[in-house]
């Protein structure tokens, strides 16, 4: 039985060997610490609500990560396992999670599989966070809110889900978010992170696999725009313009002249649609400002 997937000049693909126990060890130690990490920030809400935000998140993660280990494996391109990332001391507890992969993919279509089956296999978690911790969260008024709450911005798909589990939000009334449901908030904007269309991202293998040599004009055109946000309105995408400005460039496939099917370009518009109702371009509402009027309150003084 032939093992080999695919072959290039120079290139076989064949299926992963079997992961090492203690390369098992790390990602399950990691995995384990990240969930303890997510379990600590949601103690604010109890040791129940700790568990439905820990598990919720983890559970979008790991369905998130694994769409793409799975993809990957089936192309039998080599891929490890997730690194799950603790963060404690942030608002999420954690700083989300990585794989690592080959950097020769055998083409276009390829390249879309992997590239998209991580952001829908973390939807199939995300919507069900959303509706059942929204109908389980309280409408109270602004000043019923705890002193020192984060208070959250909201994409335009968030909102959506706001109003089919709540209904119409009067005003002076804010929504107190039950800890799924904030699990499926932060659930929704790591992947709507991902699915920036640009570079090495997730949106970025969507947009290359999609538009090919026209993907670096339109990734640009996203940058920019980012970078405006930044500037203008929320001085937090900061590290992610620097981060962005280092994974820019899309490597390209071994074969780029496999074009994508009918059927994978209509995913990839929808994939693309929901990034932008999914994307909140202020993700928390707060006095800073943008970075350019935080220089000129300076030059003021």
């Amino acid at each position: 039985m032939n093992n080999e997937l695919y072959s290039y000049p120079g290139f076989y693909f064949q299926r992963p060997k079997k992961l090492s126990f203690r390369q098992l060890a790390v990602h399950i130690g990691l995995f384990v610490l990240t969930a303890f990490s997510t379990f600590l920030v949601g103690l604010g809400d109890g040791i129940t609500g700790a568990l439905w935000y820990s598990g919720g998140l983890m559970a979008i993660l790991l369905a998130h990560e694994l769409g793409h280990f799975f993809t990957a494996r089936k192309y039998g391109i080599s891929v490890t396992l997730p690194y799950f990332i603790p963060m404690p001391i942030s608002p999420f507890g954690t700083l989300g999670a990585v794989i690592k992969m080959d950097r020769y993919i055998p083409n276009r279509k390829v390249l879309f599989d992997v590239g998209v089956a991580g952001p829908l296999a973390g939807f199939f978690f995300i919507i069900p966070a959303l509706v059942l911790g929204l109908s389980w969260s309280k409408v109270v008024p602004v000043e019923a809110t705890r002193e020192g709450a984060i208070s959250l911005g909201e994409s335009i798909l968030f909102k959506l889900f706001v109003r089919i589990s709540i209904g119409h939000v009067p005003e002076g009334q804010d929504v107190l978010l039950h800890p799924l449901a904030f699990a499926g908030w932060v659930g929704l904007f790591v992947t709507a992170l991902n699915l920036l269309p640009v570079g090495q991202l997730d949106g970025g293998h969507i947009l290359y696999a999609l538009f090919h040599r026209k993907s670096k004009t339109i990734s640009r055109i996203f940058y920019w725009i980012l970078l405006g946000i930044c500037l203008f309105f929320y001085l937090g995408w900061f590290l992610m313009i620097i981060l962005l400005a280092l994974i820019r460039s899309h490597p390209p496939t071994l074969d780029d002249t496999v074009a994508l099917d009918s059927k994978r370009r209509a995913l990839g518009w929808i994939v693309l649609f929901l990034f932008l109702i999914s994307f909140t371009p202020v993700p928390f509402i707060m006095d800073e400002k943008g970075l350019l009027s935080i220089f000129l309150r300076a030059f003021q003084r």
